[in-house]
């Protein structure tokens, strides 16, 4: 199930800074996901639905070389991704073992998954970077998965980056990181955040004719009033 059109079009021409003003505005503080960094400059901004991957701590009897032919393997996951998701993983933060490399990521960019996102790492760098999967991680190490993970399940709720997803909530990945949007609240935050932005676009060219910032940003009543007149040209 991908993003409606609108709305992903809505959310392409909004910042994540912006969207996490307006679900703090609406009382959610933990939506940035700790640790999702783009892998390389100039990834494109990218809106669509959580597929949900879960690891725990390595256990020796379950995380082990054989692990990546079994039914609940990170293979068949990858099978499972409709076209147009963002695949979040929780790795717990473990920065010491590759989640995904460059075949699993290429299968990915194959399949039509839109970005990999985690609070992990990957390995094979050079090859996952040739693959063109956009992907916002930590970093890169060259152990194994099952050197440090076992990977448990997939479209169930998980914590990465230190923030609850569930599958089908919306993420918005920029060069800032990654941003969640509850499925209940998409529609309410495209608009709320479309305002925003337009009510900043003003704000930063009253900035940029040289006006001071007290009662400007943000607005006090008369230039609340003389943004609302200004967008009523726009």
């Amino acid at each position: 199930m991908t993003v409606e059109a609108d709305l992903r079009n809505q959310l392409l021409r909004i910042s994540t800074a912006t969207i996490t003003t307006v679900l703090l505005k609406k009382g959610l503080r933990n939506v940035w996901m700790r640790g999702t960094r783009p892998i390389r400059a100039g990834q494109p901004k990218i809106v669509g639905r959580a597929f949900t991957l879960r690891f725990v701590p390595a256990r020796e009897d379950l995380a082990t070389p054989e692990s990546w032919s079994s039914p609940i393997s990170t293979r068949a996951a990858i099978e499972a991704m409709p076209d147009g998701c963002v695949a979040v993983v929780d790795a717990m933060g473990v920065t010491d073992a590759g989640i995904f490399g460059d075949i699993l990521c290429a299968r990915m960019a194959k399949r039509g998954v839109a970005a990999l996102v985690t609070d992990g790492v990957v390995r094979d760098m050079a090859g996952v970077l040739g693959t063109g999967l956009p992907v916002w991680c930590q970093g890169a190490a060259a152990p194994a998965s099952v050197t440090g993970l076992t990977f448990i399940n997939w479209q169930e709720p998980i914590g990465c980056g230190g923030v609850a997803v569930f599958p089908d909530d919306i993420v918005v990945v920029d060069d800032d990181g990654a941003v969640l949007i509850p499925q209940k609240l998409v529609a309410d935050v495209a608009a709320a955040a479309s305002e925003q932005e337009r009510l900043e676009e003003w704000i930063m060219s009253e900035v940029d004719g040289g006006a001071s910032l007290p009662g400007l940003y943000p607005p006090n009543a008369d230039n609340l009033a003389r943004y609302r007149e200004w967008a009523k040209t726009r």
